[in-house]
C-alpha cells in the first residue's frame, strides 16, 4: 500500500523552535530564564530548560541553544519566520528605494559575522544582529540559524549566508 503522504521532517533545530515557542505561550519563568541565556554570566539560569536538548558540558553545542533561546524569548514570534539569517540582515535596512542589501550598515553586519572561524565566535557577534533582526519584527527562521550553528562548517555556512544575503542561490 502506497501513500502519497509527504513527511515533514523536523530537524533538532526547529523541534527545539516549536518547543520553546509554544512553552513560552505557557510559562513566564520559562521566558525570563531563557531571555538571560545569551548572556554567559547568566546563561546557567536557563540550562535547566536547555539541558534535555543539548549537552551542557559541551559550549560549541550549549552556546547555540542559548543564543536562539534567548532571541526567541525575546522576540516572542507566534511562529518561526521564513528569512535566512542572510536575507533578514538586509530586510532590516530594506528602504523604499533600495533592497537591504545595498546598505553599507547591513554590509559591515555580515562583513563582521563572515569574519568568524568559531561557532562561539560567530554567537557573540549574534546577539546585537538578532536584537536589531528582533528590533524590526523581521521574521527570521530560527530553526535554520540553530541548526546552521550545530552544523557550523565556517566556509560552507558563510557562503550560504552571504548568499542569501545577496539574494543568489547558493552554488553547490
Amino acid at each position: 500500500m502506497e501513500t502519497n503522504e509527504v513527511v515533514e521532517r523536523k530537524t533538532k533545530g526547529s523541534a527545539f523552535v516549536e518547543f520553546v515557542l509554544r512553552r513560552l505561550s505557557q510559562d513566564t519563568a520559562f521566558g525570563a530564564a531563557l531571555r538571560r541565556a545569551d548572556n554567559p554570566s547568566t546563561e546557567y539560569q536557563a540550562w535547566e530548560y536547555l539541558a534535555g536538548w543539548c549537552d551542557l558540558e559541551n559550549e560549541r553545542e550549549r552556546r547555540p541553544f542559548a543564543v536562539v533561546a534567548s532571541a526567541l524569548a525575546k522576540a516572542k514570534p507566534a511562529r518561526d519566520g521564513n528569512l535566512g539569517l542572510g536575507r533578514a540582515i538586509a530586510a532590516c535596512f530594506k528602504t523604499d528605494k533600495a533592497d537591504g542589501n545595498q546598505s553599507d550598515a547591513a554590509k559591515a553586519k555580515l562583513r563582521r559575522l563572515l569574519a568568524c572561524e568559531t561557532v562561539a565566535e560567530v554567537c557573540a557577534i549574534l546577539r546585537p544582529i538578532l536584537s536589531l533582526i528582533e528590533s524590526r519584527s523581521v521574521p527570521l527562521n530560527y530553526g535554520e540559524l540553530l541548526d546552521d550553528l550545530l552544523w557550523f562548517k565556517a566556509e560552507r555556512t558563510r557562503v550560504r549566508w552571504a548568499a542569501d544575503f545577496y539574494g543568489r542561490k547558493e552554488v553547490a
